[in-house]
């Protein structure tokens, strides 16, 4: 186990990040349950701390939604997603489009462009089309 942590530390990564921390239960069913019940609850890794921050301030207007928490809610999800965010400018998305993001544009620069626009996926923020319902952790 110490050489794993070891092995993650020199690769930049913390445990939380890698996955091999586990999630505090209550914001991580909390997680689930509400970003869940609308589309895939993406894993916290998939965007930087500061993103999901501003992310979860204004789901008032969450991509055209109005997709409003509780106070106490929120604050249980928000710490989740940040505990085990991404580090780095690779995590980072102005628009906070998990798709806009530099890791995720890397991770799918072979994907032809007719592949985004097919029926089974229909858009970048498809995950589970093209990986599947475990994936992506929910």
């Amino acid at each position: 186990m110490k050489r794993a942590v070891l092995l993650l530390l020199m690769l930049g990564m913390s445990p939380a990040q890698a996955g091999t921390e586990k999630p505090p239960s209550a914001g991580y069913v909390k997680w689930q349950e509400e970003c869940g019940s609308c589309h895939v609850a993406y894993p916290p890794h998939m965007l930087s701390p500061e993103n999901w921050q501003s992310l979860m301030g204004g789901l008032d207007k969450h991509f055209g939604s109005n997709a409003v928490l509780d106070t106490r809610d929120n604050k249980k999800i928000l710490d989740f997603l940040k505990r085990f965010a991404g580090s780095g400018e690779k995590y980072a998305a102005s628009s906070l489009r998990i798709s806009d993001t530099p890791w995720f544009r890397r991770e799918h620069r072979s994907i032809a462009a007719k592949e985004w626009t097919n029926p089974d996926v229909r858009s970048r923020s498809n995950c589970s089309a093209c990986h599947g319902k475990n994936v992506l952790g929910s």
